[in-house]
């Protein structure tokens, strides 16, 4: 995991371990979603850029306050606005 807990639950201004174990997760299906969209593994750049720590708290940050499945157009997104901008610059393109 290239995220930590901490870092997420400084992002979200949370304190205590209650989530712990459900921001792990986040953070994990985040890393997961966006080295898929990049098409190589997170754990393999390093150090990390800035801009796809960025990409990762707000995906994990999201997913853990939107929790369930939304209809798009109803005022929710797949993901934050801004992600995939701040990921494409580091995706592999295969002709």
């Amino acid at each position: 995991m290239s995220v930590s807990l901490d870092l997420l639950k400084s992002q979200m201004n949370l304190t205590g371990t209650d989530d712990d174990a459900l921001l792990l997760h986040k953070i994990a299906a985040a890393e997961q979603w966006i080295s898929d969209q990049i098409g190589k593994d997170l754990a393999e750049i390093d150090p990390m850029p800035a801009t796809l720590t960025e990409a990762v708290l707000q995906l994990a940050a999201a997913w853990y306050e939107q929790r369930e499945a939304v209809l798009i157009g109803m005022g929710a997104n797949e993901v934050p606005f801004g992600v995939r901008d701040l990921i494409r610059p580091y995706r592999e393109w295969v002709l």
